[in-house]
């Protein structure tokens, strides 16, 4: 019995195997964070028109309210069934990884655009009213004032919305994306146990996850110090 799980552990680990797998950890990395952080810069845009008061951009903060509403509730895997398939019926013909990229920039912008719009107003309205007594303008006054004490409440959950997407991307594999999931279904398929193949994906993921939610729990502490120093 023993040796013949030393035999299943040798040939699970071969150099192949192991390629195979750290290529779908990479491609699953780079789902997360490429996306997230696309997802942030458009979450951003997207926080700053809706929260200006001007008459003008009225029916844009409308429409931005609408988007982030919808995508904020429609599951991952929806969203990525409906862009994949537009993508085909459209004949833009991207590729899996790239209809999976969308779907999570377009989830992200959502959630990170309402975790930053919350972080603006969580700014006291004194705060605007000072740098109107300044004389800053709109953009003027989300630099040097609102921005820098709005990020002490934005970091925290960015952080949270990023690691729970890293385990998200698994939906990816539904389409035919070679990422750690299915990476993991090339090797049960290829005969070895399903067990010892997902303990270490359970094990890969948690090196991903723990380390980055230790940092942003450190984060979040040394920002919670500084806001009471």
């Amino acid at each position: 019995m023993n040796y013949s799980l030393v035999n299943e552990l040798s040939g699970l680990f071969s150099w192949y195997n192991i390629l195979l797998l750290l290529q779908g950890l990479g491609r699953t990395l780079a789902l997360s964070a490429f996306g997230c952080l696309v997802g942030f810069l458009l979450g951003f845009v997207l926080a700053i028109f809706g929260n200006t008061s001007s008459k003008v951009l009225k029916p844009l903060r409308g429409l931005i309210r609408i988007y982030c509403f919808m995508f904020r509730r429609i599951p991952f895997l929806v969203t990525l069934m409906l862009i994949f398939f537009i993508s085909q019926y459209s004949g833009l013909k991207l590729s899996t990884f790239m209809v999976a990229l969308v779907s999570v920039c377009l989830i992200a912008a959502a959630y990170l655009g309402e975790v930053i719009r919350s972080g603006l107003e969580s700014v006291h309205r004194n705060q605007w009213e000072a740098a109107e007594t300044l004389n800053f303008s709109y953009l003027q006054s989300l630099r040097y004032i609102i921005i820098p004490q709005s990020i002490k409440v934005v970091i925290p959950p960015t952080f949270s919305f990023f690691i729970m997407y890293i385990k998200d991307t698994t939906l990816a594999s539904q389409i035919g994306v070679m990422e750690l999931t299915s990476a993991s279904k090339v090797l049960t398929d290829k005969g070895f146990s399903a067990a010892l193949v997902y303990a270490t994906v359970l094990i890969l993921y948690f090196c991903i996850s723990y380390p980055l939610s230790r940092f942003g729990k450190r984060l979040e502490n040394k920002i919670a110090t500084a806001r009471y120093r």
